[in-house]
């Protein structure tokens, strides 16, 4: 059973081994709410998971210890055991889904795991983890559906109630679950009156779905690029747990992450893995009752790809109204592009990309569109450049 004392003995077990992270007020985050960051993605290994990880080993017996120990993870939960298990100066093996970014590969053998990929996503890694696990007789460490990693989990929550006390509201992202399994029965039980709140990626809404259907429900698939949530199916416990503790869980779309790792980029300067910014994705596009409450935001990992955080800067941007592609359709004639750039110029916009198609086979001879992609500020800037476009006499039109 998951109690107080063992989230009260997991944090001193985590004391000289952990970072107490920083709690930021973030300004700018939202104009409905008082937001703060809890900053997991500045912690050893870049991820929450080595709270859980560690005290889940520390607790081995010298015999288990003796036999190494087996993991399955997308990548943080690998790194926080990798890094627990080298300071623990045990043997890991740990088996990651092929799809993990390479940064997150490259990192876990960097703590001296042996590394064993596996095609698929995280489940497949689990069950391979399993056969594995019998034939050696090592010690499994589970990356969610565990107590004791729970409770190293939960030890966020005592952090953050220390650091403000009058929290009124706690967003945390799931994947299996351990997290807000851990953070939500703490959270709940030394104040009772503050809402804990859930989010997954919309692609990979496995507790949502079982939180509606009152049962554990196992997708067909995910789809998301916050591969640290893309799990089909949470553990028993942390489903209990969940249902008892946690007040509502809601989904956001993969663009709404996106838009969330920009925002946590450029106005905070945190850089944020698409898992890590669930949380913030669901308290910027009002996805949860928090208006005028002090907001706690859990940005549970930075672990991202740089060559996936290009196209996610890229689709963020897109998102906010930040670069937008137009088409205009109009007659092929001298001074057209001279008068559309003045158009857009006037209105601060900037064009980056200009490219002219002449007519295709159902349109008029003298027809052509001109395809446009330009920088703006803002949704509201987009409309107004479209609006002018517009009044000027120009067609928009889509693609053709």
């Amino acid at each position: 059973m998951l109690t107080i004392d063992k989230v009260k003995k997991a944090e001193q077990i985590l004391k000289s081994v952990i970072r107490k992270t920083d709690l930021i007020y973030a300004t700018g985050m939202s104009q409905k709410s008082d937001i703060y960051l809890k900053a997991e993605n500045l912690q050893k290994t870049g991820s929450f998971k080595v709270r859980g990880a560690y005290v889940k080993i520390a607790g081995l017996s010298e015999e288990q210890k003796e036999k190494g120990i087996i993991a399955c993870s997308a990548g943080n939960h690998a790194q926080g055991v990798a890094l627990s298990a080298q300071k623990n100066n045990i043997k890991s093996t740990i088996f990651i889904p092929s799809t993990a970014p390479i940064s997150k590969i490259e990192a876990t053998k960097s703590y001296g795991a042996q590394i064993r990929l596996v095609d698929g996503v995280y489940d497949d890694a689990y069950n391979e983890a399993v056969k594995y696990q019998q034939e050696t007789g090592a010690e499994f460490i589970h990356p969610f559906d565990d107590i004791e990693v729970i409770s190293g989990q939960g030890t966020i929550a005592l952090e953050v109630l220390e650091q403000l006390p009058e929290v009124e509201a706690v967003i945390v992202p799931i994947g299996g679950g351990g997290l807000i399994a851990g953070i939500a029965y703490t959270i709940k039980t030394l104040k009772p009156d503050c809402k804990v709140y859930g989010v997954q990626a919309a692609g990979a809404g496995s507790m949502y779905y079982s939180i509606e259907h009152h049962q554990r429900t196992e997708l067909p698939a995910v789809h998301t690029f916050a591969d640290g949530t893309a799990v089909k199916m949470p553990g028993e416990k942390t489903f209990a747990l969940c249902e008892k503790y946690v007040d509502k869980i809601v989904t956001v779309t993969d663009d709404e992450i996106a838009t969330a790792i920009l925002t946590l980029m450029e106005k905070q300067k945190l850089v944020a893995e698409g898992a890590g910014a669930l949380s913030v994705a669901a308290a910027m596009f009002d996805k949860l009752p928090i208006e005028g409450k002090k907001t706690v935001c859990i940005v549970s990992g930075g672990n991202i790809d740089v060559n996936i955080l290009s196209r996610v800067i890229n689709r963020g941007l897109l998102k906010s109204g930040r670069i937008a592609d137009l088409t205009i359709e109009m007659l092929d004639k001298p001074g057209q592009l001279k008068e559309v750039s003045r158009i857009i110029a006037d209105l601060g916009a900037n064009v980056i990309r200009v490219r002219h198609n002449q007519g295709g086979e159902n349109t008029d001879i003298n027809e052509c569109y001109l395809k446009i992609s330009m920088e703006t500020r803002n949704m509201q800037h987009l409309c107004e450049i479209k609006h002018a476009l517009c009044e000027a006499g120009y067609k928009l039109t889509h693609d053709k």
